[in-house]
């Protein structure tokens, strides 16, 4: 290969890893306002789910966020293939992380995006045996799934990073930070406990975005 081939392969790298300070802040924004817990208040969770505002947000902020990041870890990982010394393990982790971000499009992301209006949109129309629909076990044990998979691969990306010597270490510190306050402080303990998002998810967010944007800085 080429210097130039090489240069032109690192700038389009490059440009990949924009996508994960982006869906930072646009999973950040579809996160900031908690949802009413559904266990305890469903009339406000239905009026919530069936707003223009909830659906532009899981459209533009949610699914978009998922996306993005599936390209911004595709080119994370070409880049510590490429350039770090922890090529295998951050090859590894996107793969995980790839496996766990599509599992969550096919299946969180249609739950949330169009199943939840609906069955809203039903109680509020005089159907209260819609309160009474349940996802089933095979969208849990999926769910369960996806969070495991987020978790572990966004941990051994963040220890990739660690590993890199190209990239700063805070930058996989905070990685890994944000993987911990978004994937088990937010999204599996509301599922657990809440029943409705947390202000965790938000700051987890934000702490991708934090660290997205410093490996672009660095990369």
């Amino acid at each position: 290969m080429t210097s130039l081939s090489r240069d032109t392969t690192i700038n389009w790298i490059r440009a990949g890893l924009l996508a994960l300070p982006i869906s930072g802040l646009l999973t950040m924004w579809s996160t900031l306002i908690p949802q009413p817990n559904p266990t305890t208040e469903f009339e406000a969770w239905s009026r919530f789910v069936t707003t223009p505002d909830y659906l532009i947000s899981h459209l533009l902020g949610t699914n978009l966020g998922i996306i993005l990041l599936i390209f911004g870890v595709i080119a994370l990982g070409a880049y510590l293939a490429k350039r770090g010394y922890s090529g295998r393990l951050g090859l590894i982790a996107m793969i995980i992380t790839i496996a766990a971000n599509t599992l969550a499009l096919m299946s969180a992301g249609g739950w949330s995006t169009f199943a939840a209006p609906a069955i809203g949109r039903a109680y509020l129309a005089g159907m209260e045996e819609a309160m009474l629909i349940d996802v089933g076990i095979d969208y849990l044990v999926i769910f369960m799934l996806v969070i495991a998979l987020a978790f572990i691969g966004n941990v051994l990306l963040g220890i990739a990073i660690l590993r890199s010597r190209t990239l700063p270490k805070w930058a996989g510190a905070i990685w890994i930070a944000w993987a911990v306050m978004f994937y088990v402080a937010g999204v599996l303990s509301g599922f657990l406990f809440t029943s409705s998002s947390l202000p965790t998810q938000p700051i987890g967010s934000l702490l991708m975005a934090i660290s997205g944007g410093w490996i672009v800085w660095s990369a």
